[in-house]
């Protein structure tokens, strides 16, 4: 199988495991923790583009598990992220990594907001080195096995 088809299929059974768990991903800190990585994969290469910001908003707007939440909250919460790590790359990624830690005392909160990075990071089909070690970055901040989502 074709790396872009893996990476589409990867894309598409992680989003199948988070509407199942739907009704578990309420909180705040997961919230929180989502928007979070969403900021942190967009600008994982160092900029955010348009493009990057376009897809964050699509996902907001059409993903089951982030309709528990007011599109215009996360879009709020998402851009402050961005621009923590645009004025700052190095402090923000440091501040955004203990935000998406505060979801590690459960693990179901914990591995959806590591699904939406890879959601995230997959939605262009190329879910590239820079992506990748930011999410690996992310799964070390909840306590994850980052082999358990192949990265």
């Amino acid at each position: 199988m074709a790396l872009w088809d893996r990476i589409k299929d990867s894309a598409a059974s992680m989003q199948t495991q988070l509407n199942s768990k739907k009704n578990d991903l309420k909180s705040g800190a997961f919230r929180d923790a989502s928007m979070a990585m969403c900021a942190l994969v967009a600008a994982a290469d160092g900029s955010i583009d348009p493009a990057e910001r376009q897809r964050v908003a699509s996902l907001i707007m059409t993903n089951d598990v982030l309709q528990n939440f007011p599109a215009d909250d996360l879009q709020t919460r998402f851009n402050d992220y961005c621009q923590k790590l645009t004025t700052d790359f190095d402090f923000g990624k440091v501040g955004i990594l203990q935000t998406i830690g505060k979801v590690a005392k459960k693990p179901t909160e914990a591995r959806a907001v590591i699904q939406i990075g890879i959601v995230i990071g997959g939605a262009d089909g190329d879910f590239d080195k820079s992506e990748q070690a930011v999410v690996r970055e992310a799964c070390f901040a909840v306590g994850i096995e980052p082999g358990e989502f192949d990265l």
